[in-house]
């Protein structure tokens, strides 16, 4: 249940990141993204009771930055190429050695 909660304060994270680039700085979406952050703060405080806090930091992170790397070429139209996505796949490589190793 913990990764799981995990995972959804990652995806907020994600959310709240995207919506500064998308929001257009209208109050509600101000409103939206403080939700989101403060959910995703929320969920992780919830995670690290059972999961080690650096490894629940890396993981919570890594969503953060893979989601929005991914959301950001995909939907944004931002640029991919092999350089960053060898970084994106440094980073999911790392996190998953996070977990992996505790």
């Amino acid at each position: 249940m913990s990764w799981f909660v995990l995972f959804f304060a990652g995806l907020l994270e994600v959310a709240w990141a995207v919506g500064l680039k998308v929001g257009n700085g209208k109050p509600l979406s101000i409103i939206a993204i403080s939700l989101c952050l403060i959910g995703s703060v929320l969920l992780l405080a919830i995670a690290i009771e059972k999961i080690p806090l650096g490894t629940a930091y890396a993981v919570w992170t890594g969503i953060g930055i893979i989601g929005t790397f991914v959301v950001g070429c995909v939907w944004l139209n931002e640029p991919v190429n092999g350089a960053r996505i060898a970084w994106a796949a440094v980073i999911a490589i790392g996190v998953i050695g996070m977990e992996l190793s505790h």
